[in-house]
């Protein structure tokens, strides 16, 4: 790679399942789904370039360079026959990786609550709730730039259907304060205009697609769209989540990825 330290956690043994985080999070808001999976899988979380405990480099601010990241950590671990479950900003990692090395080193792909398709078009109102458009970007970005933690501490809430406790939201909401603000919005900059839909329909790993019904972040439709789109996906909805849905239904997340994994 281009030698950036990327950090991650590893448990349990048995076929490898990598989960990638979203925009701004850490591989630290899977944890509590971590051991129930990893009963059935070596299961690997990474932090993303400049998220978490991962090195910023100052640069590769790009989904591109995320799916090369991901490429560099599959070789670095000697992984074969993996199962990529992408989150939210994860999900793109996993498209992009499939559109630059093809199905390499991979088995499966789990896509949690992602849209392909971030900005409305008149053809596309699957669009992001609040960064649809270079204005509302703009507008995000100086959040995050001025007003950054209660920006985090908002959208901490918004990604739950349900109440974290305290503590769990100040470990969280610590994960999210390490990412510098100027990486976060170059992050965005480059992930939000990217439209996925034209390459979904050549996909070819078996794929699972799961979406939370009150997701704020985007229509949950826009999951059902992705499962429509690409070839033999599976869906599966949950009915009480929002954007996290394994912070939501965490015994139902891992009962549903569990049955894919072993399917």
């Amino acid at each position: 790679g281009d030698g950036t330290t990327l950090h991650y956690t590893e448990q349990g043994e048995g076929r490898p399942l990598i989960l990638l985080h979203g925009w701004g999070f850490s591989g630290e808001f899977f944890s509590g789904v971590v051991p129930g999976l990893a009963e059935h899988a070596r299961v690997i979380a990474v932090d993303l370039r400049a998220h978490g405990r991962s090195e910023d480099p100052g640069h590769g601010y790009r989904v591109s360079r995320l799916a090369a990241d991901l490429r560099d950590l599959m070789v670095a671990l000697d992984l074969h026959e993996v199962t990529v479950l992408g989150w939210s900003l994860g999900c793109p990692v996993i498209w992009s990786y499939q559109e630059l090395f093809g199905t390499d080193r991979l088995r499966q792909a789990v896509y949690v609550a992602q849209t392909p398709k971030q900005y409305r078009a008149p053809d596309w109102t699957l669009a992001h709730n609040s960064i649809f458009d270079d204005a509302t970007l703009a507008a995000v970005q100086g959040r995050v730039t001025y007003d950054r933690a209660a920006f985090d501490r908002e959208q901490l809430d918004e990604i739950t259907a349900t109440d974290l406790p305290d503590d769990r939201a100040d470990v969280l909401f610590d994960e999210m304060s390490r990412m510098a603000s100027s990486a976060r919005n170059a992050v965005m900059a480059d992930h939000t205009h990217h439209d996925w839909r034209d390459l979904l329909p050549g996909l070819t790993l078996p794929s699972l697609v799961v979406v939370g019904r009150h997701d704020r972040a985007f229509p949950w439709e826009a999951a059902r769209f992705v499962a429509d789109t690409v070839p033999n996906a599976r869906f599966e909805l949950f009915e009480n989540s929002s954007h996290a849905v394994f912070l939501d239904e965490p015994e139902k997340f891992v009962s549903v990825v569990v049955d894919f994994l072993t399917s």
